[in-house]
């Protein structure tokens, strides 16, 4: 066993010896399905801290040739696989990790360094093969299969750092692309390559070079969608296990969504709340955080007003088409939103094309970048926000429409009222401390049609339940009224707690006091 050819079993043995660990080992069922088949070039894109490098340590514990991890998956789901035997350490196994060769090459040119590195431990076990001159890593592979009939998985970890922290190098990016094409594709020795990173494999410029491979993105991750972070039983499973409420922790780390699994965790921030058993914002500072403040002050029209509605709790309609895979190459709007897609930031609706943010630890990044400069006037708003939750629940009607005023002035230069669906967004903003106490529900099923939003409280908080209904050049009573006529809190029949009743209308004929407010203890 070596570094970079059949790395063993060791990676995943220390996971599964951690005290938190979930069986993934069904991801190595599509794996095999796909080997030496027309679909054996696998690209996953996932964020930080969403377990790729776990995988691929799974991956490489399973097909290296030179160890026996028959025991290391006994009782996993793979173990049941009618595959599992035939496959078992049956490979030769390339693993690279991309991150380490472009550290370690430092001035060196770096396909050069990786090449000499991975040649030694090659010419270690198939010295008997090479006979004349090899002129590199490619070529010695077709020389092994020619004489040996030997096949190789290719595992590679972090494969578009160099696209990622090179982004002023486009000669770098071409060779390392050239390279990885030369390597990989139409190559008889290939039986799977299966590639990871933040970025989805495409085009850079017009330089396509690996379009050999199938995408599994965040924005469709399909077969693998189970396997890209925590389903939602697997979450129920550990918050019993670990004594821990599940409402609080999903308001804290559910809400990515894919076709089937509506209801993903980031993995790594639910292990440490049930190792410290304390919820709180576990995402890291990496150079992507760093790159959010970039991102959101971008001077696409509209963005800014995007991002508020987001904070408020509403959708986006975004086309991810236009995306060229890099993170520099922006030339609409939707562009920004669909790298903040792949790098965690943003969830994506499939089924409606929408963007949203997911949970309140993610909520915390984007108030923490905004915290920077030029978002004065929203964070003024956020700051707000506590008085005015503490207004609604004492029924201040009053200071609730004078808030909701003094909102409007914040933020009218970004995000303008045009209807009920604005003056949501903007409400959600306005109720942003909420988030503390609460899950922002947005058109939530209610009796006779949706209410327009609901806060549910979160268990032991002791506070009540908000049903709130908007108006646009109506009135606030007629906003009760209809709560009260399609029977909206009908559908929290289940909460015992206490309910109260909002309505708020905007009129933009009125100047000085365009909201009006009132409010109602459901008896």
């Amino acid at each position: 066993m070596g570094i970079y050819l059949n790395p063993g079993n060791e990676g995943f043995w220390k996971a599964v010896r951690s005290k938190i660990y979930v069986d993934k080992t069904g991801l190595i069922t599509c794996t095999n399905e796909l080997i030496n088949t027309e679909q054996q070039y696998i690209c996953v894109s996932r964020p930080r801290r969403f377990g790729k490098s776990m995988a691929i340590k799974m991956l490489a514990a399973y097909y290296s040739r030179g160890c026996d991890s028959t025991d290391l998956f006994k009782g996993f789901q793979i173990e049941s696989d009618i595959t599992f035997k035939e496959h078992l350490n049956q490979y030769d196994v390339l693993y690279l990790n991309m991150q380490q060769f472009l550290i370690e090459s430092e001035n060196q040119e770096l396909i050069k360094y990786l090449e000499r590195e991975v040649m030694d431990e090659i010419l270690e076990d198939y010295r008997e093969v090479f006979t004349g001159e090899i002129s590199g890593l490619a070529n010695a592979l077709r020389k092994i299969y020619a004489k040996k009939k030997k096949q190789f998985i290719f595992l590679i970890d972090e494969w578009d750092c160099v696209m990622r922290e090179r982004q002023e190098s486009e000669e770098l990016q071409k060779q390392y692309l050239d390279f990885l094409r030369n390597l990989l594709k139409d190559q008889p020795y290939v039986a799977l390559a299966y590639v990871t990173g933040i970025l989805p494999v495409k085009k850079y410029g017009e330089h396509s070079a690996l379009n050999m491979f199938w995408e599994y993105s965040m924005t469709d991750q399909g077969v693998f969608e189970e396997y890209t972070g925590f389903t939602e039983d697997e979450v129920k499973e550990l918050c019993k296990q670990y004594d821990m409420d599940f409402m609080e922790t999903e308001s804290w780390y559910d809400g990515y969504a894919f076709t089937k699994n509506l209801h993903i965790y980031n993995p790594k921030s639910v292990v440490e709340a049930m190792r410290r058993h304390k919820l709180s914002n576990y995402w890291t500072s990496t150079e992507v955080y760093d790159a959010l403040k970039i991102y959101i002050n971008m001077d696409f029209d509209g963005l800014r007003g995007d991002i508020a509605r987001m904070l408020g709790g509403g959708r986006i309609k975004v086309n991810t088409r236009s995306f060229r895979n890099d993170m520099h190459s922006f030339d609409v709007k939707d562009d920004v939103l669909t790298l903040l897609i792949h790098l965690g930031y943003l969830a994506y609706d499939f089924e409606t094309r929408e963007v949203y943010i997911p949970n309140k630890e993610i909520l915390e990044e984007f108030e923490t970048a905004m915290n920077v400069k030029g978002w004065s006037e929203v964070m003024r708003v956020l700051m707000a926000s506590e008085q005015l939750l503490e207004d609604t629940l004492s029924c201040n009607e009053k200071n609730v429409a004078k808030a909701l005023d003094r909102t409007h002035t914040e933020i009218s230069s970004i995000l303008s009222y045009n209807d009920e669906n604005a003056l949501g967004a903007a409400i959600g903003l306005a109720y942003y401390s909420a988030r503390k106490d609460y899950i922002l529900i947005r058109e939530f099923p209610s009796g006779k049609g949706f209410a327009d939003v609901v806060f549910l409280p979160l268990p032991h908080t002791g506070k009540p339940a908000l049903v709130v209904e908007l108006k646009y050049e109506k009135t606030a009573y007629a906003a009760i009224q209809q709560i009260k006529s399609r029977q909206y809190p009908q559908s929290l029949l289940g909460y015992t707690g206490e309910i109260l009743l909002v309505g708020i209308n905007y009129n933009r004929n009125q100047k000085e006091k365009p909201h009006s407010c009132v409010i109602e203890k459901l008896s």
